[in-house]
């Protein structure tokens, strides 16, 4: 019945920064950016392999209680073929990230980092 992951949204705080942090930082390619004037809102897609991300802005959008134990979506997670690059642009661009772990059942090499909002992004390994 389901094909794929078509796209996860995000709504972020400050969407010109975090504009930034997904196209410039992770480097992903946008694919459209629109304003919705009836909802005050900017709407940038980006690419994520076969995948997309969808940025919001909304005004005055509360926050949202998270980390990754907190009920709902626990994090977003982006398959890499290696961390060590990905993980020195994030360094570059300051970004701090996690120690690399290895989950316990596939043996795999993973780690965490914080978006702008503070949402929980993993990188693991392919």
């Amino acid at each position: 019945m389901l094909n794929a992951i078509h796209h996860v949204a995000l709504i972020a705080s400050d969407y010109e920064r975090s504009k930034r942090f997904y196209s410039e930082t992770l480097g992903l390619p946008i694919i459209r950016e629109v304003w919705r004037e009836a909802r005050r809102s900017w709407k940038c897609d980006l690419q994520v392999g076969s995948s997309q991300i969808e940025l919001f802005s909304f005004p005055e959008a509360p926050r949202r209680p998270s980390w990754p134990e907190a009920c709902g979506l626990r994090h977003l997670a982006f398959e890499v073929d290696r961390l060590e690059p990905i993980i020195q642009r994030l360094d570059d661009a300051g970004v701090t990230v996690e120690p690399v772990r290895i989950d316990e059942h596939t043996g795999r090499r993973f780690t965490f980092f914080a978006d702008p909002d503070g949402l929980p992004l993993e990188l693991y390994e392919r």
